[in-house]
């Protein structure tokens, strides 16, 4: 699989978030705005670039952007360590991932975000002879509850949890929220930025002491984060504070591109 965002995508973001224009950026980098602009396109640079300076006009590490730039991906995880975790991708116009997790004793499930189809989600549960008790949201963007409707048509009695307002008071996360599923223990932590109502969950207690797991949605990407469409410093802010601050082995699963962990991210996100 290969990054949600490539060298450009990282670069765009990076100068839309420090506030820098294209010329600055340009400049820096060695290349001309029509050079930059087919880069932040393509994802391919025309010729050798001075990432350090790049990295300093566009508020990034230069350090990890060229490694991004040389084709860095995080090592691939041992999925057969959480034995009970699926990654569940559906496609329209862009591929988006939810998480179905349960527990091996009660056979009790929780499904995090929808993706644009059901009908994967409705396999695996059925499959594995699963009952649905909870269903978490990230975020709101259509992509992640596309399939919200169904999902709660067919299992009108799974327990919605969101960070909405919008949402009633029954639904909504609160601070110190936990819900047991079995033996396997799920928490929550507020990560705005992208999306005012952000959150991510953190599983917990899985058997022969398997690593926290991570479901953080947009907030962010192996090698990159979600746009900062509410506020670009607070999206960092909050990633350094809720998701950087857990263990390093937890695995982080996002909403789009590869899986990754904390320790990954601290070394290699040029964002951070």
């Amino acid at each position: 699989m290969t990054l949600e965002d490539h060298l450009g995508d990282i670069v765009r973001k990076g100068r839309t978030a420090a506030g820098a224009g294209a010329a600055t950026v340009a400049k820096a980098a060695g290349l001309s705005e029509a050079e930059l602009a087919a880069m932040e396109d393509t994802g391919s640079p025309p010729r050798p670039l001075d990432f350090t300076a790049l990295g300093k006009a566009a508020g990034l590490d230069g350090a990890k952007l060229e490694k991004i730039a040389q084709g860095w991906l995080p090592k691939p995880p041992d999925l057969g360590v959480w034995r009970e975790l699926r990654t569940i991708t559906t496609t329209q116009e862009i591929a988006v991932h939810s998480y179905l997790i349960w527990d091996e004793v009660s056979l009790e499930a929780a499904l995090f975000d929808t993706g644009w189809d059901a009908a994967p989600s409705f396999q695996l549960i059925e499959e594995n002879g699963l009952t649905l008790r909870h269903l978490f949201l990230t975020h709101l963007h259509q992509d992640h509850v596309a399939a919200l409707e169904p999902i709660r048509q067919k299992f009108p009695k799974a327990h919605l949890h969101t960070n909405s307002k919008s949402s009633p008071p029954q639904h909504r996360n609160r601070a110190n929220d936990f819900v047991h599923l079995g033996s396997l223990r799920i928490t929550n932590r507020d990560t705005p930025g992208h999306a005012e109502e952000g959150a991510t969950y953190i599983i917990g207690n899985w058997p022969d002491d398997a690593p926290h797991v991570a479901i953080v949605g947009d907030a962010i990407f192996a090698g990159s984060i979600g746009r900062g469409n509410q506020s670009w410093e607070l999206a960092r802010q909050k990633v350094r504070e809720q998701i950087f601050s857990l263990p390093p082995d937890t695995l982080i699963c996002p909403g789009h591109g590869p899986l990754t962990t904390v320790a990954q991210e601290k070394a290699h996100n040029p964002f951070f």
